[in-house]
């Protein structure tokens, strides 16, 4: 048997939209920038203002990390339903995908570093709750 590709180890190639509110914005050329550093992402390209195509590694990656981290980041997905339904599927069979390789991806660590950033951004008084005068105790 020549030497291929696993199925499994093609780059997977979707494409994510956008709900602008502003006609002057660009999220989807913004957001290509933001995910040509990410790992496992090959290629991001910018097809119209508030659409782009990514083509990313399932074992390292996958599209509901993708756009879990865009949201994050305040883009707005669109939720029309037809879209809703599309990603609803596509998070399924990836999950699928990789459990039939027996890989998963660390969902815990990502929901912590997520719970970590919106702690770190909420503004803080005094983290110590101890008084000043006892806080060089321990």
């Amino acid at each position: 048997m020549p030497d291929s590709v696993l199925p499994s180890e093609e780059p997977k190639q979707r494409e994510i939209r956008f709900c602008t509110f502003d006609p002057a914005a660009t999220p989807a050329r913004d957001a290509a920038q933001l995910l040509l550093k990410a790992p496992g992402v090959e290629t991001v390209q910018a097809l119209t203002r508030d659409s782009l195509q990514i083509h990313y590694r399932l074992t390292q990656i996958s599209l509901q990390i993708i756009e879990e981290s865009l949201s994050e980041l305040g883009f707005h997905l669109d939720n029309s339903l037809l879209c809703r339904m599309k990603r609803s599927l596509i998070y399924y069979c990836e999950e699928t995908e990789l459990a039939n390789m027996g890989r998963s991806h660390d969902k815990a660590n990502a929901t912590l570093d997520i719970f970590i950033n919106c702690y770190q951004q909420q503004p803080h008084g005094c983290r110590d709750c101890r008084p000043k005068h006892l806080r060089g105790y321990s």
